[in-house]
């Protein structure tokens, strides 16, 4: 998704280029500091995405978005509310009131329509757009990017899970119930109350036990149905 940035303070700037460096479908196109520097900008690439500033010299954010096509969705800041009901007014996708947090700016960006996202995610901070090969997971205080391809296995704890990966382990704030429905069912096998693993990582599976790289999972008794299938039965 191509974004581009129109506010008249350098600072904005750096703090919303930050946060979308966090975000690799992201892509910045181009940086205006006026209205006047945006309209070229905008007459020289294919935007999908403004992060626009209301309040600016010699001519307002809004007045500016009046005259936008509606190719551009936008996401606009500001450091007043009082413009919030304008701006919705003018169909924006979210309005940010300055200073925003990560989190805060994630979830404007999880409001953009799902025609205008090119690489979509899932898990605890996403778009609820189906199954995706890789998503972001909040855990220690970070936002962590997880390919489903590196994933072994996962286990609840407590309200929380552990994501085992081939490398790591990373705990979120997330049930295991939650991550079910981020993860394709094609891919992973939910074998127990506390365990979901990945199809591909098994190396064999012995009576009530699966073995998959050096760790044997258990096989709850809801769940045995399951592993029969997989199985064909047997």
């Amino acid at each position: 998704m191509k974004y581009a940035i129109i506010d008249d303070e350098p600072i904005a700037h750096r703090i919303i280029e930050g946060y979308c460096v966090e975000l690799p479908h992201l892509q910045k196109l181009g940086n205006a500091y006026n209205v006047f520097e945006a309209s070229e900008l905008m007459g020289q690439y294919a935007v999908d995405l403004l992060f626009l500033d209301i309040n600016m010299p010699k001519k307002t954010g809004f007045e500016s978005l009046k005259t936008l096509t509606n190719t551009h969705k936008v996401i606009a800041t500001t450091a007043y509310q009082e413009h919030a009901l304008e701006g919705y007014e003018l169909n924006v996708v979210d309005y940010l009131v300055k200073p925003f947090s990560f989190a805060r700016f994630l979830k404007a960006i999880n409001k953009v329509p799902s025609e205008q996202v090119k690489r979509p995610f899932q898990g605890s901070i996403v778009q609820p757009t189906g199954h995706h090969t890789q998503f972001f997971l909040k855990g220690d205080k970070k936002y962590h990017q997880i390919h489903s391809k590196e994933i072994l296995f996962k286990e609840a704890n407590g309200n929380n899970s552990k994501v085992n990966l081939q490398d790591e382990m990373i705990v979120c704030h997330e049930k295991i119930s939650a991550l079910e429905n981020t993860l394709d069912s094609n891919q992973f096998l939910r074998v127990h109350k506390s365990f979901i693993v990945a199809r591909d990582k098994i190396k064999l599976i012995q009576g009530n036990l699966i073995e998959l790289d050096q760790k044997k999972i258990p096989v709850g008794q809801t769940y045995r149905k399951t592993i029969q299938q997989l199985l064909g039965g047997s």
